[in-house]
């Protein structure tokens, strides 16, 4: 089978770099070390809508935090989250025996880390979840941070469980980002900003239930990371998982709706439901798998246009152009001589 093509958006990437350069850190030297380390070029940074793969954007978080010691990119303000933290919280937390009690170990593990942030058990209602706690604020520290945090610590929860822990909702504490239509792509269900803290929610019952993993499965969770806690994410069992699937699998054919909801044994007005409540539709699942792959055959690749452009099942070359211009901001054959051109850092 093959490997799910995922692209990371450049403004998530910015988001690596930018607690080291609010300390200073970020010297031409350095940002040219941690780009070259990942295969980015720095002309992309320029581009409002470029992406890198997936594989470019783990590769520089790993350099950034390993080169700032520190796990938080260099965004706490009091002591780093030192290399390793991680690995100790997930080996406090695993042997428990609920989801519950994990989430307690979790929380006094990371207190004893560090003191900028505190990870709090919260309820709402039928709801239970996770919340950050900023000290000297809500608004103390960058967005990027308060979603880097929530989403390691909504992924580590989901692997916990099984893999089958469903989030009801993600509140943010800061007004919608301009790059606010991205968090679709990185967070799960529905999405709420300008709240009083920055939370994931869940059923409450949840949080009664066993933890489901072993010490067998863990070392193999801890080499994953930090790809398996902060990469894309589409539950297998969603509608937009299940659609993009079928997609890359039938590539170059590119099934349209009809087919696709045939495959899946769904009606095409079903189908179109589930994938509004999910907050996306067919066409845009299509536009952004279409998206990933070029982006990556144009960066890891001497792929002509043409080829290209057939392979994602457009009538001709200039109809891909077009098209690759309105997802990027650039036209492909551009961005391909963005990505491989070697510019030195102001």
């Amino acid at each position: 089978m093959r490997q799910p093509v995922f692209t990371a958006p450049i403004f998530a990437v910015h988001g690596l770099l930018d607690g080291a350069r609010g300390k200073g850190l970020a010297t031409p030297e350095w940002l040219a070390d941690m780009l070259g380390r990942a295969g980015i070029s720095a002309s992309l940074l320029e581009l409002e809508e470029s992406r890198v793969t997936v594989e470019q954007f783990n590769t520089l978080l790993i350099a950034v935090k390993d080169s700032l010691n520190d796990e938080c990119l260099g965004y706490l303000h009091g002591r780093p989250l030192r290399p390793g933290s991680f690995a100790l919280m997930v080996r406090s937390a695993f042997s428990a025996n609920s989801l519950e009690l994990a989430l307690r170990r979790l929380a006094e593990s990371f207190a004893l880390l560090q003191d900028d942030v505190a990870l709090l058990r919260v309820t709402e209602g039928a709801l239970s979840g996770i919340a950050l706690d900023m000290r000297g604020g809500s608004d103390a520290y960058a967005d990027f941070l308060h979603a880097h945090l929530l989403r390691v610590f909504w992924r580590l929860l989901v692997w916990l469980h099984g893999g089958r822990l469903v989030p009801q909702r993600f509140d943010f504490s800061f007004a919608p980002p301009p790059h606010a239509q991205n968090y679709q792509g990185i967070f799960s269900g529905t999405l709420c900003f300008g709240q009083p803290r920055t939370a994931v929610w869940f059923d409450s019952d949840a949080f009664k239930q066993p933890v489901r993993r072993d010490r067998d499965v863990l070392q193999s969770f801890l080499r994953a990371t930090p790809g398996n806690v902060v990469g894309p994410y589409l539950n297998e069992r969603s509608a937009s998982a299940r659609v993009r699937m079928v997609l890359q699998r039938a590539s170059p054919e590119w099934p349209d709706l009809a087919s696709t909801a045939q495959h899946l044994h769904m009606s095409v007005s079903a189908l179109q439901r589930h994938l509004a409540s999910e907050g996306t539709s067919f066409q845009a699942l299509k536009d952004q798998l279409r998206r990933d792959v070029a982006i990556v055959r144009l960066t890891s690749s001497d792929a002509s246009l043409v080829a290209i452009a057939a392979d994602l099942g457009f009538s001709d070359s200039t109809a891909f152009q077009r098209a690759f211009k309105v997802w990027t901001g650039s036209a492909p054959g551009a961005y391909r001589a963005r990505s491989r051109t070697k510019q030195a850092l102001a």
